[in-house]
């Protein structure tokens, strides 16, 4: 059996003497991942990086196999190797990808926020507001999602500063009281409450990577979140 798709490469390791496996999120067919033949030689590692969009034929002679895979380059993210705060946002994007997605299984919404998390990235533009919503993004698409549109105990809209670590809703400052210091805090702008300064930035990730680490972790086998996440907010951190 066989299939065609577009997708982003997530990682490629050796697989013997000259191959490599390759794991893709693709369009259709989710994180996929498939053997290129020859993959390990000098002229295909370029097409081989992380954040690369390419247009795959996955083979297999079952459906449960492996397979292999014969690639198209279809668009070069290279650009991004020569920016240590992207390239440390791509490596956090795509090891998120790889430690929560179940294998094959499609996911078109987080799809298209990847690849435009990634273009960005690539064009030099300000992603990191728009990686911190990707990673909302993917709180919800793996049924973590965060409500912040009222308060979890008075109902209002207005004055949201913290977040419940037990149901991810938004709690006012009225509806906090004494409890106030066992929230998270709720920077202004996942409220979308003005432009978002680095540090609120930095502040929302360990927002979501309270939920990724301590919800959503325990569920997928109680492993820890990749390292590549943790470095990238340590980087924003002494940048803000």
């Amino acid at each position: 059996m066989d299939w065609q798709d577009h997708g982003t490469i997530l990682s490629a390791r050796p697989h013997g003497e000259s191959s490599m496996i390759v794991e893709l999120f693709s369009a259709a067919h989710g994180r996929h991942a498939g053997v290129v033949r020859g993959g390990a030689s000098r002229k295909m590692a370029g097409m081989l990086q992380p954040g690369n969009r390419v247009m795959a034929t996955w083979r297999a002679r079952l459906e449960d196999h492996l397979g292999s895979y014969t690639l198209e380059p279809l668009q070069s993210r290279a650009v991004i190797l020569s920016d240590r705060q992207a390239l440390a946002g791509l490596n956090a994007a795509t090891a998120l990808l790889r430690f929560t997605l179940p294998e094959r299984e499609p996911h078109d919404a987080l799809f298209a926020a990847s690849e435009a998390l990634f273009d960005a990235m690539a064009e030099g533009g300000d992603w990191v507001p728009l990686y911190l919503r990707w990673e909302l993004g993917l709180l919800e698409e793996m049924g973590y999602g965060l409500d912040l549109s009222s308060c979890a105990v008075t109902g209002s809209r207005d004055d949201l500063a913290y977040v419940s670590p037990r149901s991810g809703r938004a709690v006012s400052r009225a509806g906090a009281g004494e409890w106030a210091p066992k929230l998270l805090p709720l920077p202004l702008c996942l409220l979308g409450q003005g432009p978002a300064s680095l540090a609120e930035i930095v502040q929302g990730l360990r927002l979501t990577g309270f939920f990724l680490g301590e919800r959503m972790a325990p569920d997928l086998g109680d492993r820890p979140l990749p390292e590549a996440r943790q470095r990238l907010v340590d980087l924003l951190g002494r940048m803000g």
